[in-house]
């Protein structure tokens, strides 16, 4: 999919969510062809053109200036994630690259994960493709799946495509439909930051044809930093966990990130991630 029409989807996405009485516009009553605001209800409030804002939609505008970006951003009442995310459609068009390398984790990286032995731990790409995994996040995430595949690009897990492909992965989340909501917005952070990665939009178009859920979510144009939740997990092994992860961006490593999951000290989660880790 071209920036251009990356923008204006997001854009038309906002734009629906909202009603005139949302921004204290008056109704004067009638159907609406078109749920939301109208374009020319947006650009009269954000201060353009309506024929500018059209173009904009359109993707017929790579020169926004920050002004009437962060206008467009208040008037839609976007978050920072959802304004962050759409000064970079607007600002930064694809460039033309050759196909990228295999990511690899650093040596140093892949050592420190796999000698923590306490707490599941792994490192995964841009296109969430685990890179690395300690024993113990193999066993709570995957552990159906070869202890050694990261270490193989051709058949690296890819997180995303676990949680919508794979029954496993499936029923391990006690809230499925919240896990899939927040990879979903996380993915669309991220393909907004690497429009040119072929790895996440050959990711984004194999799901979209692959899972309807997918699909559904990815067409809400949803977009949120997801660095740190708490999840219940029911283990086919030692049962239920509830476990908060915290992920952190790797600096000199190109987006790669690093997650780590722990549990609340003396609960009975704790006693189950010691049960895994003596598999």
């Amino acid at each position: 999919m071209e920036q251009g029409q990356r923008l204006g989807d997001f854009l038309r996405s906002r734009r629906a969510r909202l009603t005139p009485a949302d921004i204290g516009l008056r109704d004067y009553g009638g159907r609406r062809r078109v749920p939301g605001l109208r374009r020319e209800e947006l650009a009269q409030l954000a201060g353009v053109s309506v024929a500018y804002y059209t173009r904009l939609e359109q993707g017929q505008s790579h020169n926004a200036s920050d002004t009437v970006l962060d206008a467009l951003a208040r008037v839609l009442r976007l978050d920072d994630d959802e304004s962050a995310h759409l000064h970079r459609l607007a600002r930064h068009p694809p460039r033309a690259r050759r196909r990228p390398r295999p990511e690899r984790v650093r040596p140093g990286v892949r050592t420190m994960v796999e000698s923590v032995g306490d707490l599941p731990m792994l490192v995964f790409g841009r296109g969430t493709d685990v890179l690395a995994w300690n024993r113990v996040a193999h066993a709570l995430l995957a552990g159906h799946l070869d202890l050694d595949a990261p270490h193989h690009p051709e058949r690296r897990p890819n997180l995303n495509r676990l949680l919508f492909l794979d029954p496993h992965t499936r029923d391990l989340y006690a809230d499925w439909h919240a896990k899939a909501r927040d990879a979903v917005a996380d993915l669309r952070l991220t393909a907004g930051r690497h429009p040119d990665d072929p790895r996440v939009m050959e990711l984004i178009g194999e799901l979209t044809l692959r899972s309807r859920e997918f699909s559904v979510l990815w067409n809400a144009h949803a977009v949120r930093v997801c660095s740190h939740h708490t999840r219940t997990y029911h283990h086919p092994v030692v049962g239920v966990l509830t476990l908060a992860t915290e992920m952190t961006v790797l600096p000199d490593d190109d987006g790669q990130r690093l997650a780590i999951f722990h549990a609340r000290p003396g609960s009975p989660s704790q006693q189950a991630l010691r049960l895994l880790r003596g598999l």
